[in-house]
């Protein structure tokens, strides 16, 4: 046995002893009983609650070396009431492979990562989850991309847009070298969440809206997100080059934040061009509200 495991082993036994001490018979449905000692459940109770032998589950509270499988975990983990960051660490405690719980993907980001977001401004910075929705996005970011804000999966999502769109007006230069990069990093994480509905109706979806993507899709190239230097263009400031680097988040599983920064002086002077009309321009004073809807109003005359 080797000096890792050696060290996880009396941290499973505490970790699970701790856990199985906070869950009571009466949170579980049991009667109290007579003569309880212990503060919680007892090893048998929870060893029957699991669907497991009391030996079992025993050897496993001592940290004894003995095999344990993620669908006795997930019920050993169900009967302790573990929150998702306590079942992530009951499996890298037994060192069983950790996989996210079914539908687990983030949808939504909260305001301190939003403030994160927006304090990077004039970095462009977008949020995404591992199917590449957009979860938040700053001001710079938006400067250079139109969200848009529904779509046939009802959540705005990079890859929907980019394949979707007419090639003259995507914002993605060298698509053909770009599209296929991103398809990858998408199969990367669809291991995770094979066979689920929502990740299944999506890819579905997506290869029926566009056979590029469709035969990306087909494939089978698999990557992880990194750092590249992409090409966008923008009608107003034309072609800048950009990097981007992702960067994890705590407690949004499958997500993170993708800063997108110059990459030479000419990306950085277009990027301040497109902050300086975008503060110029918005909010528009009283006047110019007024002038945005008489020339709305003369452009789009009533029927």
């Amino acid at each position: 046995m080797g000096t890792t495991t050696q060290r996880r082993r009396p941290e499973l036994a505490a970790f699970l002893r701790s856990r199985r001490a906070r869950v009571t018979p009466a949170d579980v449905g049991m009667p109290p009983g007579l003569r309880r000692r212990t503060p919680g459940l007892r090893r048998e109770e929870v060893a029957q609650l699991s669907g497991v032998g009391v030996t079992w589950y025993t050897w496993l509270e001592q940290g004894r070396p003995i095999n344990a499988s993620s669908q006795v975990l997930d019920a050993v983990a169900r009967t302790l009431r573990l929150d998702p960051p306590e079942r992530e660490h009951l499996y890298r405690l037994a060192e069983v492979p950790f996989e996210p719980a079914p539908e687990g993907l983030t949808r939504r980001a909260g305001p301190e990562v939003r403030g994160i977001i927006d304090a990077l401004d004039p970095l462009l910075a977008v949020v995404y989850n591992s199917r590449y929705d957009i979860l938040a996005t700053n001001p710079a970011y938006r400067d250079l991309f139109v969200v848009p804000q529904t779509l046939p999966i009802g959540v705005p999502n990079v890859l929907w847009t980019l394949f979707t769109l007419p090639e003259e007006t995507c914002p993605v230069v060298h698509r053909d070298r770009e599209l296929p990069v991103m398809v990858a990093t998408l199969r990367s994480a669809y291991g995770r969440h094979v066979g689920e509905p929502a990740w299944e109706d999506y890819i579905r979806g997506l290869s029926a809206a566009s056979p590029y993507f469709a035969s990306l899709w087909a494939s089978g190239e698999v990557t992880p997100p990194g750092p590249r230097v992409k090409t966008f263009r923008h009608r107003a400031v034309g072609e800048m080059r950009m990097t981007s680097q992702s960067l994890s988040i705590d407690g949004m599983p499958e997500c993170r934040i993708v800063v997108y920064t110059p990459e030479d002086e000419d990306a950085r002077a277009k990027v301040a061009l497109l902050r300086e009309q975008r503060q110029r321009l918005w909010p528009p004073t009283d006047g110019e509200a007024a002038e945005i809807i008489r020339r709305w109003n003369t452009e789009n005359p009533a029927p």
